[in-house]
């Protein structure tokens, strides 16, 4: 499991940008794509939200990998 922390001030991360910010794609377009193919789960569900928001304690399947959301103590 990896764990994608949240700065303290932050509500909220959208999937692709989480995506790029653990170099699961290189670039938004990747991103957007992966997204479209139906190759992510949030929560165990399929998302198709390209911009769906994530926020503390969601996780996120895709490849193989799971990503938690947590918030920075910090």
């Amino acid at each position: 499991m990896i764990y994608f922390e949240l700065s303290a001030d932050a509500g909220y991360i959208e999937l692709i940008k989480l995506l790029k910010a653990e170099n699961i794609a290189s670039s938004g377009a990747e991103a957007k794509m992966m997204v479209e193919d139906q190759l992510v789960n949030v929560n165990g569900s399929l998302e198709t939200r390209k911009r769906a928001k994530l926020r503390e304690g969601d996780i996120v399947e895709i490849e193989g990998r799971k990503i938690q959301i947590v918030k920075s103590k910090t």
